[in-house]
């Protein structure tokens, strides 16, 4: 007999009540539902994460249970079913929730525009950037093109913002590019700023030092002093040239940014962020991007900021984490999937459906 497993759980329901005294970029104290965490064992799951196994090993646990509804938006118009791991449940548990696009942001963090005929290109003979190789660069660009970009192309026009992040602080060429957070430039502008971008990236010396033929070593520790002098990764000017970390990044040339997209910088920081999604009453976060183990994690926009003040769901196949000594991201990005598992819930992009809205009254 399979039986249910049964915990109470105190969970929050925002409701906002705005007055003449009340900050729009903080919410009102929310009420609270009690929610019933049934833990209900599934008899011989399919693997999780298993549409796209060139870019994400499907992940499989020997015990998975699916949990009740969590987030159930009055208007919602997206089914979004995610999963997360406890290690004190023993297993996987998949949650179903029903979100109101209106009330989500799409969020791509580091979409970097490298070695994609924009102009930034990895510097040769052995700079690093993004991937840290050309050939690992043109894997992300594949894998935004035939995922990330058809995603993000099919929910524009159901959720309130699409948001991509970027290295940096907004400078003139980008934010003439791009619509950022305080302000949305004209068509004019934008193609100014297309030309000076491309003038700018065009003119730099992509052209780095070489590796060192001879390391000095001490006989008591070569090993130390081998890796000091030749790490495995080191973006300093020696390899990059100088001034290369001070370009202006463009967003990746296989995203189609549209006008109404907005480029956020990490620079500004995530309190910046977080006023600007309230300020549009965006309480859920669509989250991918690179990479799954750090920047998607650590940077501004990344889900250990984010999780604290919104619903994130990190759509996993949506992102690629970083792959050294591996031709493909598969295993990498399985891995930092499921230690992200531990802290928020796991989508993917076959998971997040279009719904047509609950009728209200006549």
């Amino acid at each position: 007999m399979i039986q249910a497993r049964s915990f109470l759980l105190v969970a929050t329901t925002s409701v906002m009540f705005l007055s003449s005294s009340t900050d729009a970029s903080e919410p009102a104290a929310p009420s609270l539902r009690t929610y019933r965490n049934v833990l209900t064992p599934i008899e011989e799951p399919a693997p999780l994460m298993a549409d796209h196994p060139e870019y994400v090993q499907p992940i499989d646990d020997v015990r998975r249970y699916e949990s009740p509804i969590l987030v159930d938006d009055e208007q919602a118009d997206l089914s979004v079913r995610a999963w997360r791991y406890s290690y004190n449940a023993r297993g996987i548990i998949e949650i179903p929730n029903r979100i109101d696009g209106a009330k989500t942001a799409v969020v791509m963090v580091h979409p970097w525009g490298i070695d994609d005929g924009q102009g930034w290109d990895t510097p040769q003979p052995a700079g690093v950037a993004f991937g840290c190789t050309p050939e690992k660069n043109a894997r992300f660009l594949q894998h935004a093109a035939e995922i990330v970009n058809p995603m993000i192309e099919r929910l524009r026009e159901r959720v309130g913002l699409v948001v991509y992040s970027l290295p940096g602080d907004a400078d003139p060429i980008r934010t003439g590019l791009y619509r950022s957070l305080n302000r949305t430039p004209s068509d004019q502008e934008r193609e100014e700023a297309g030309r000076q971008l491309e003038e700018k990236l065009s003119s730099f010396d992509y052209t780095g030092g070489e590796l060192p033929e001879e390391i000095a070593v001490s006989s008591e520790r070569p090993v130390v002093d081998y890796f000091r002098q030749f790490p495995g990764l080191d973006a300093s000017p020696r390899y990059n040239n100088d001034g290369f970390w001070s370009l202006p990044i463009p967003v990746m040339k296989p995203i189609n940014v549209a006008s109404d997209d907005v480029v956020f910088y990490d620079l500004q920081g995530y309190d910046r962020l977080k006023v600007f999604l309230r300020s549009h009453g965006i309480q859920h976060v669509l989250l991918c991007g690179y990479a799954t183990d750090m920047c998607v994690c650590t940077t501004a926009a990344g889900y250990r900021n984010l999780r604290q003040d919104f619903n994130v769901f990190l759509v996993g196949d949506a992102t690629q984490a970083t792959f050294p000594s591996n031709r493909t991201a598969a295993y990498a990005t399985n891995q930092a999937l499921s230690h992200a598992a531990l802290d928020v819930l796991i989508t993917q992009v076959s998971w997040v459906r279009e719904i047509e809205p609950a009728a209200g009254p006549e």
